[in-house]
């Protein structure tokens, strides 16, 4: 079966990346000229073009998969309550290296009895408008939700903006007699279209539900 899906915010660096593979790969069609038909939508956008997509998808029962980020607490409010009637995917970062990470910083936590100083760099290209990324709130707030030894003495998100960057997160842990760093950067936003499309396959099988990246890859 080819899945047919709307891309919202096609014209995007993410839209382009992700329509780009779907021309190429014969499992998926792009379905932009009729919303109402699609499969499932793919949005990767603005805040006030999410609210209007998920109004539309709640409607008409049509699965969505939100990566836009920088979403307050209204829209977030509002995705759960949708997500009450049709399935969606909520996730700053669409990588399973990036899930790999998290897996990575849970294992060290856990096993840690040392007091650190943790620092989160997070670097991406100069035209992203957020700071910081969704993808480093979604590390820091992993990380206070994991401290269950409350070794984490403090907490720190740096940002940064540069051309030509497609996306690196350093976790640094120093204490006062070691430091341990984990890194993710990815090379290409194929990484993240990747993930975006293979987890577009899955929420269409799905019940209604609000999913995290990591629900749907495993």
């Amino acid at each position: 079966m080819m899945l047919k899906v709307f891309i919202n915010g096609k014209s995007g660096k993410m839209g382009q990346s992700i329509s780009k593979l779907i021309q190429k790969d014969k499992s998926y069609t792009l379905n932009n000229t009729n919303l109402f038909t699609s499969d499932v939508v793919i949005d990767f956008s603005h805040p006030n073009s999410t609210s209007e997509i998920l109004k539309k998808c709640k409607q008409n029962n049509i699965p969505l998969l939100i990566g836009t980020t920088g979403l307050d607490k209204k829209l977030v409010n509002e995705i759960k309550t949708s997500s009450k009637k049709v399935p969606i995917l909520l996730a700053a970062n669409m990588s399973i290296g990036i899930n790999q990470l998290k897996e990575s910083l849970e294992e060290f936590i856990n096993s840690s009895d040392e007091k650190f100083d943790c620092l989160i760099e997070e670097t991406h290209h100069s035209q992203k408008i957020d700071k910081p990324s969704g993808t480093a709130i979604e590390l820091s707030n992993l990380l206070k939700i994991k401290d269950k030894k409350q070794n984490i003495l403090s907490l720190k998100i740096i940002s940064y903006r540069k051309d030509n960057v497609f996306g690196v997160h350093k976790v640094t842990f120093k204490s006062k007699s070691s430091s341990f760093q984990f890194q993710h950067e990815a090379l290409s936003r194929d990484v993240f279209a990747d993930g975006a499309l293979f987890c577009a396959k899955k929420l269409v099988e799905l019940e209604p539900s609000l999913y995290a990246f990591r629900d749907i890859i495993k």
